[in-house]
């Protein structure tokens, strides 16, 4: 299931093209095949049947409480002197900026260029199921909190790991810490942008890796609260900048959209994708495909969102898990479908990039202009994401080193985005697969074992609300 082996050309620092040596060819066909092995049907399974326990052992929550949801986003129930760093919304746009970026602009281009229009199906179905899943892993993230060094309150899947479960999670709490140092480098954030600027206005891509690494340093240097407020005004503004133009070439394209709605349907289920050996393998690519860009899109289950959501300022660990599973449904199902819908109706090649597929659609419609937009798109799609990973990355570093030597994981945070402006889609692309399937091992894990513990306080969460209300 990697996303490509062959031996590739890549831009030289200088902006000339070179031929990889060997070292280079092993490094991406390491990746290769590491991703072949992390992203089995077996993950799939775990990441979709783990949705579908957490939304019936819930009571479908993820629909019956969305109301409830709203009312705590709009700071209804928000207490300044609650415990934690940054407010319901702060957390919940600081995830939604690592969520709501490339993987819906680009990650959705691969996954129709490798998968077809039936990848975006099973996208809306470990969206849906995610939902549930973001609800028990950001409750736990709350519910098992513990201080660091300087005594302010942490949380994550290492935390719930080690606090809810105990010494013997404490190797699967290292585990995530480890591949999240590597998975929540914002590679694929740096590679997409450097590689539209390069294809449209012939900015070297090291260039735009080094403006990048200076932009973030200055945010991310600030810690989790200037990342929370910088986010927070970024992430309204994309989403509906980015809303409203493709809504726009949708209606242009308005005569289409039925056809395209069944082929999305058909591709999925299609019975040319279950008779004979060679059509059920290719069934399987489809919903694996689906799943993983999903999966990427939303992080519904990797265990990066209860990072963020971690740090809020709540008492009530079951409100911040309401406030988290808004996320994959706002991410997936809306903002990845948008983008598809475009990508498709439009009828662009799939021979480009993800990101300048997307650009090239957008340009078919509004012209220059919509290159121009979706340039701005991205770029603060981009950037708000690279800030928000920072902190995710760096978090792993210090639950694993310390607070004072994991904090300097910053510095190498910052230098791998020209060295990752430089890669391939593909390496990039694999690295990031390899380590969120690797990382949403301990956090299911982690979160099927503590789900009773989340069915509890949720149970009493409500009878509270409901007591209060009457009286």
């Amino acid at each position: 299931m990697s996303v490509r082996r062959t031996p590739r050309t890549i831009p030289a620092i200088t902006g000339v093209s070179q031929t990889p040596g060997n070292t280079l060819n092993l490094f991406d066909n390491f990746w290769a095949t590491a991703v072949d092995i992390a992203w089995g049907p077996w993950l799939a399974i775990l990441l979709v049947g783990s949705g579908l326990y957490f939304t019936f052992a819930s009571r479908f929550i993820s629909f019956r409480a969305l109301k409830h949801a709203v009312d705590i986003l709009r700071g209804k129930f928000d207490d300044p002197d609650d415990p934690g760093e940054i407010s319901h919304f702060q957390a919940l746009t600081s995830a939604l900026s690592a969520t709501i970026g490339m993987g819906n602009i680009a990650g959705v281009a691969i996954a129709i260029s490798v998968g077809g229009p039936g990848s975006i199906f099973w996208m809306w179905v470990a969206g849906l199921v995610g939902m549930a899943t973001k609800f028990f892993t950001c409750t736990l993230a709350i519910l098992y909190r513990k201080k660091d060094s300087r005594g302010i309150d942490q949380g994550g899947p290492m935390y719930f790991l080690e606090v809810g479960l105990g010494n013997w999670a404490k190797p699967l709490s290292i585990l995530f810490a480890v591949c999240g140092m590597i998975g929540c480098l914002a590679l694929f954030q740096v590679n997409q942008l450097s590689g539209l600027l390069a294809t449209d206005y012939g900015i070297n891509r090291v260039l735009t890796g080094l403006v990048c690494m200076v932009a973030v340093g200055v945010v991310i240097l600030g810690g989790i609260v200037r990342v929370g407020k910088v986010t927070s005004k970024i992430v309204p503004f994309m989403f509906i900048l980015y809303l409203v133009s493709a809504l726009y070439i949708i209606l242009s394209n308005a005569s289409v959209i039925p056809d395209i709605i069944s082929s999305i349907f058909t591709s999925a289920f299609g019975t040319e994708a279950v008779i004979g050996g060679g059509a059920g393998i290719a069934m399987k690519e489809v919903i694996i495909n689906g799943i993983k860009r999903a999966a990427f899109s939303n992080e519904a289950g990797i265990g990066t969102a209860p990072m963020a959501h971690g740090a809020a300022k709540t008492k009530e660990p079951v409100r911040e898990g309401l406030i988290a599973m808004l996320g994959p449904f706002l991410d997936t199902n809306i903002v990845c479908t948008l983008t598809a819908l475009v990508i498709i109706s439009t009828g662009v090649s799939a021979a480009d990039d993800g990101v300048v597929m997307t650009a090239n659609a957008f340009s078919l419609v509004l012209g220059d202009g919509g290159r121009y937009l979706l340039t701005t798109v991205v770029v603060l799609f981009s950037v708000s994401t690279m800030i928000s990973y920072s902190y995710y990355s760096l978090k792993c570093a210090k639950y694993l080193f310390g607070d004072v030597v994991g904090g300097y994981y910053v510095y190498v945070y910052l230098v791998s985005l020209p060295f990752a402006a430089w890669l391939g889609q593909d390496t990039v692309v694999n690295i990031i697969d390899t380590c969120f399937a690797i990382m949403a091992i301990p956090t299911l894990v982690g979160a099927l074992l503590l789900s009773p513990k989340v069915v509890t306080h949720m149970k009493d969460y409500f009878q509270r609300m409901r007591s209060q209300h009457l009286a």
